[in-house]
C-alpha cells in the first residue's frame, strides 16, 4: 500500500535492530512517565519479541522504516511513530492502513501519553474502558479505545 512518498509493506528480518530504535525513539519522545527501570525492562521485551512478529512497516524511498504496526484481529496491538517523525502524518497513514486493510476497531493506549489519546480521538476513537495497571501489572493506567467514526 502506498501513501504520499511512503509505501507500507511486511517487516522483514533486517529491519529487526530498527524496529527496536523506532520503539525507543518513539517511547523516549512521548512516555516520559515510565520509571527508568520498567524503560529498560520493556525495551528488552520489545528487543525479543516484537521484530519477530508480523509487522507492518512504514517505509521511506530508501526502503528505511519510520513506522510499524502490530494487530492482534481487529486490535491495534502495537503503532509507533520514530520519535523524529512524529506529527508528520505516518501515525495517519498508519491508522488509515490499520482499518482499512485489518478492520481495526479497538486498541490499548497508556492513558499517561496524552500525545496518542488525543491522537487516537482525532482518528475516531473513544475510550469505552480503563484500568489501572497495564497488561504487566506495572502502575500505568491503560484505555481502551473503540472506533466509532
Amino acid at each position: 500500500m502506498t501513501t504520499e512518498a511512503h509505501v507500507i509493506r511486511a517487516n522483514r528480518p533486517e529491519d529487526a535492530d530498527r524496529i527496536v530504535e523506532i520503539w525507543c525513539s518513539s517511547v523516549d519522545a512521548t512516555h516520559d512517565f515510565l520509571s527508568a527501570e520498567d524503560r529498560v525492562s520493556i525495551e528488552a521485551l520489545v528487543a525479543e519479541h516484537i521484530p519477530k512478529a508480523n509487522l507492518d512497516v512504514l517505509v521511506d524511498e530508501d526502503d528505511t522504516p519510520h513506522a510499524f504496526l502490530k494487530m492482534d484481529g481487529e486490535m491495534i496491538d502495537a503503532l509507533f511513530v520514530a520519535g523524529d517523525r512524529l506529527a508528520q502524518g505516518l501515525g495517519s497513514a498508519m491508522m488509515r492502513h490499520a482499518i482499512d486493510k485489518y478492520g481495526a476497531r479497538i486498541l490499548e493506549v497508556n492513558e499517561q501519553n496524552p500525545q496518542a489519546v488525543a491522537f487516537y480521538k482525532r482518528c475516531g476513537f473513544e475510550v469505552t474502558g480503563r484500568t489501572e495497571t497495564d497488561d504487566h501489572g506495572r502502575p500505568y493506567p491503560t484505555l481502551t479505545m473503540t472506533l466509532v467514526a
